[in-house]
């Protein structure tokens, strides 16, 4: 998968889900909607071929798109 086909939203929600905030918190956080937020998330997990929002988060650390410092 190419990594580019993630927008800087979707990188900027995943960000913010692994600093242990929730789709609640980051919809307020963003001005957006709390469905927004998991659509954002829903892509991602397309995107990657995975099925989870853990599993989703592993792959972009191994493809180096987030860093859990």
């Amino acid at each position: 998968m190419n990594t580019k086909l993630l927008t800087p939203r979707e990188k900027e929600i995943f960000k913010l889900l692994i600093a242990n905030n929730t789709t609640k918190d980051i919809a307020t956080m963003l001005n957006i909607s709390d469905k927004t937020v998991r659509n954002h998330i829903s892509n991602v997990m397309q995107k990657l071929e995975v099925n989870t929002r853990y599993h989703a988060v592993i792959e972009l650390v191994k493809l180096g798109e987030l860093n859990l410092n």
